[in-house]
């Protein structure tokens, strides 16, 4: 009963409101939430479902600092029983395939002892 909630609670939440596609655009990062694609300066890169979701909801909302645990909650949902290093390594994978240089990301920001924000 428990994992039907927690599908139940991840398609609320991914589905949202499916009227409104966007695309969001940020120093040649391009989001398109209609089709689910990434693309850096013009060239698609491939994700994995939960890097997407990651770094889409980072990209939603710019500048707002989430914690690990504010993450694995709005990604997995509540009922994920893993390690908070599962963001840090998604995101470390993320930046890999989006960043020029994944040692000084523009993209996606480290705060530490804290999480991690979207620089818009």
């Amino acid at each position: 009963m428990a994992r039907i909630k927690s599908h139940l609670k991840r398609y609320e939440r991914l589905k949202g409101d499916n009227s409104v596609y966007e695309t969001i655009l940020h120093k040649g990062l391009e989001i398109n939430t209609a089709s689910r694609q990434v693309f850096v300066n013009g060239k698609e890169v491939q994700l994995t479902t939960k890097e997407y979701e990651i770094l889409l909801f980072l990209a939603s909302h710019p500048n707002i600092v989430f914690t690990k645990e504010r993450m694995l909650s709005a990604i997995w949902g509540d009922e994920y029983f893993g390690d908070t290093a599962t963001i840090a390594v998604h995101i470390q994978k993320i930046r890999k395939k989006i960043e020029s240089d994944p040692s000084a990301p523009v993209y996606i920001e480290t705060i530490w002892g804290t999480g991690y924000r979207f620089n818009p």
